[in-house]
């Protein structure tokens, strides 16, 4: 059963976290212009100094709060989550699942425009849930917390703990990838899903039947940037203990880590401040740091390649009707491409996979579409909403 809970980090943590920042050993730099080496020395400076010596938690923890939050026990796993009702007289169920390396923060900026009706009626019950191993849910304590897994337990969170018959389900990053096993597993229980990328699993195995140049494009491409762009996920996926703790022990490097991933991963023309302010960057941080899950957030990559290895090798998969890896979900999905998003597919790709009914392009936006964009992010989610059977 649901339980309230509130955001409560100790000052102890606050003033550890400080005294860590201020004892960085600094590493060196060389020719680091549009940190194509990685994270920049001198705006890491800047951030940490911020951080330790600006930076006000308990100002951006008193917002947190600000919002609904509980927690619950599923299968044996504490899953927090925030759950803020909508206006109006029938509002839609709609779950919003974060991505790495980031948190339910991600998603601040659209509950009051989701939670509110426009002109067609429309407003949503928004259930926003952190994933396990990401902030104020539990780490699992065994392998095996896969996106398969990951879905079983937000559909039960909410059919069973939330009692919504049918909801509607947003992602992106590993909420695309979680979201699809939800529509693969419990499509009786999904109106629709929107998404703002196709799940990177679908570029380790060539899809039956012939592709466009376009199509074509799209895997070369995703090569491309595994090579250039995608050692982190590599790293996480193979050797995930070796880089925890390094993260963990350090506040800074975990800083120099996941900022890297804000800054190549949005459209802000080589200034990350055009996208996100430093606040918005640090509460993120903060609360990777203070709840230590940064070693458990980053193990999803080796427990989903591990599943998705399996799938795609493993003959035995392949023969067990129960199994739907690599199959095509009927559930009705809408996509928003924005284009400085990691690789972005063609739709042709998206249709090998999802019942594809609204495609968008958007004119502008990267990864972390609902704090770079939230406007037309919202825009595209009630459009694809206005279209589907009512709950």
């Amino acid at each position: 059963m649901k339980q309230v809970f509130t955001i409560g980090i100790k000052e102890s943590v606050i003033d550890d976290l400080k005294n860590r920042l201020a004892a960085t050993r600094w590493t060196d730099e060389i020719d680091n212009d549009k940190w194509r080496y990685g994270t920049s020395e001198k705006y890491l400076k800047e951030l940490c100094d911020y951080w330790q010596n600006q930076f006000d938690w308990n100002t951006q923890q008193s917002y947190l709060n600000s919002f609904n939050h509980f927690k619950t026990e599923i299968d044996g796993i504490g899953v927090h989550f925030i759950h803020q009702k909508g206006k109006g007289k029938n509002p839609i169920p709609l779950l919003l699942i974060h991505g790495f390396p980031d948190s339910f923060v991600r998603f601040l900026k659209i509950i009051p425009r989701l939670t509110e009706v426009d002109e067609n009626g429309l407003s949503f019950d928004l259930v926003i849930p952190s994933i396990p191993g990401y902030g104020f849910s539990d780490i699992p304590k065994k392998p095996g917390m896969d996106t398969k897994e990951i879905g079983n337990l937000f559909n039960k969170l909410m059919t069973e703990e939330l009692g919504y018959r049918k909801y509607l389900v947003q992602g992106g990053d590993w909420g695309t990838s979680i979201a699809e096993k939800m529509a693969l597993y419990h499509d009786s229980s999904l109106i629709g899903m929107h998404l703002t990328d196709v799940p990177f699993s679908h570029l380790f195995s060539t899809p039956e039947g012939e592709m466009t140049n376009a199509e074509k494009k799209y895997m070369d491409d995703g090569r491309k940037w595994q090579q250039t762009e995608g050692g982190y996920a590599m790293i996480q996926s193979t050797k995930p203990q070796a880089l925890g703790y390094a993260l963990n022990d350090s506040p800074a490097g975990l800083a120099g880590w996941i900022i890297q991933m804000f800054y190549s991963w949005s459209e802000n023309g080589g200034r990350l401040e055009n996208s996100f302010t430093k606040d918005e960057l640090l509460t993120n941080l903060t609360i990777y740091w203070a709840t230590q899950t940064i070693n458990s957030a980053i193990r999803i990559y080796y427990e989903t390649m591990k599943s998705t290895m399996n799938d795609i090798y493993n003959p035995l998969v392949k023969l067990n009707p129960f199994d739907k890896s690599g199959k095509k979900t009927q559930v009705p999905a809408a996509f928003a491409v924005f284009p400085h998003d990691l690789v972005n597919a063609p739709r042709k790709f998206a249709e090998k996979y999802f019942n594809v009914n609204q495609w968008t392009e958007m004119p502008r936006g990267g990864h972390f579409a609902a704090m770079e964009e939230p406007d037309l992010l919202v825009a595209d989610v009630r459009k694809f909403a206005s279209k589907l059977t009512p709950v």
